[in-house]
Parts: structure tokens; C-alpha cells; sequence
């Protein structure tokens, strides 16, 4: 293993035990976590905000710290997998931007939030949708196939790149590429948008 390996791995241990703990039902364990994730979480909330993806009324600490309380209240990690952890905080932040927009929805009887779809591959990365239609088409997804809406959900809502989603959902590159595929035709067929030739 190289220096900047075993850094790394060091860097990473304290965060592994405490998911480990909290994982094993150490309430304590979560309250100490945050401090130590807090800047990942805060990029992936910026993934998630940002101007180009979603034109969001919550601000990154918000989301951050919203997602959090959901994961506190009960959704502890399944595992003490640094990214396991980090895509089951973006769940958890897929969860409080839909509540948000549909009471903010409720309230303005407007258009709603985009959401882009770059993380999708597609030849208009700029093409965007409604987000709760991403989200009940991911849910009508799941109900077919779970494992093929968490790729999207991981995609486009965790910012993780394959090899991540790949390591989170135990699968090979290739079952993925196949999953991927099938998962965003039938994405872009439920809101019928064209699908695109690309491939990830």
C-alpha cells in the first residue's frame, strides 16, 4: 500500500469507528460524526443545490443539517461504509428537498424546482425536469426494480461516480453499465423525454 494510502486510511479511521458504533445503536456515535463529515456533506449538498442542477430555495447548511436530523431520528447506517454513509445522507437529502418543494408547492402554486440531468449522461446535460416527477418516477421505478432506482438515485442525487455506486450496491461495472442503461430508458420513457444514445 503507498504513503498516500495509508494517510488516507488513517485520515478515514475515527470516521469508521464512529459509523461502526452508531451503526451498532451508539446514539452518541452520531452527534460526534457530524463535525468530522460535515464538509462532505456540505459538497454534496452543493452538488445537489447548485444553480446548474436544482434552483433550490434552501440554502447547503440547511439541507445538510435537515438530512441529518432524518438520519438522527432513525435511519441509521446499514453499515460502517464511509460511502455507504455518505449515499444513505444523500437519500436522506433527496427526502427533505421533496418536502420542501411539495410545501413550497403548496404555498406558490408555481412551476416547481428542475432538476438537471447531466449526472444522467445525456446529450443535453442542461435538459431538466420537475422534481417531484423525478421522484415519483424513481419511486415507480423501485417498485419494479429497487436496485436499478438506487443507481439513479446515487447518480443523480449522491453525485457519486460508478465506481462508488458500483462499491455501494455490491455489484460489478458491468451489472451496473446494464442496470444504468435500462434504468435511465426507463426513466426518460416514464417522463416521456427522448432517450439518449449515450452511454455512461
Amino acid at each position: 500500500m503507498s504513503a498516500g494510502g495509508n494517510v488516507e486510511d488513517q485520515a478515514a479511521a475515527p470516521i469508521t469507528a464512529l459509523l461502526q458504533r452508531w451503526h451498532e445503536g451508539d446514539a452518541d456515535a452520531g452527534d460526534a460524526l457530524l463535525p468530522m463529515v460535515y464538509a462532505q456533506l456540505r459538497a454534496i449538498a452543493r452538488r445537489q443545490l447548485g444553480a446548474e442542477r436544482i434552483g433550490h430555495t434552501l440554502v447547503p447548511t440547511e439541507l445538510v443539517h435537515e438530512a441529518y436530523l432524518k438520519l438522527s431520528d432513525g435511519q441509521r447506517p446499514d453499515s460502517a461504509n464511509r460511502v455507504h454513509f455518505f449515499a444513505l445522507a444523500a437519500r436522506a437529502m433527496r427526502q427533505v428537498l421533496v418536502d420542501h418543494e411539495r410545501h413550497r408547492r403548496a404555498d406558490k402554486r408555481d412551476g416547481g424546482e428542475r432538476v438537471t440531468l447531466s449526472s444522467l449522461n445525456v446529450a443535453d446535460p442542461q435538459q431538466n425536469m420537475d422534481l417531484l416527477a423525478l421522484d415519483e418516477a424513481l419511486n415507480a421505478l423501485e417498485a419494479f426494480d429497487a436496485r436499478k432506482a438506487r443507481v439513479i438515485e446515487l447518480r443523480v442525487f449522491a453525485g457519486l461516480d460508478f465506481a462508488e455506486v458500483a462499491e455501494v450496491l455490491d455489484i460489478s461495472r458491468a451489472t451496473l453499465a446494464r442496470d444504468f442503461r435500462v434504468a435511465r430508458a426507463w426513466l426518460y420513457r416514464a417522463l416521456d423525454l427522448p432517450i439518449p444514445a449515450l452511454d455512461p
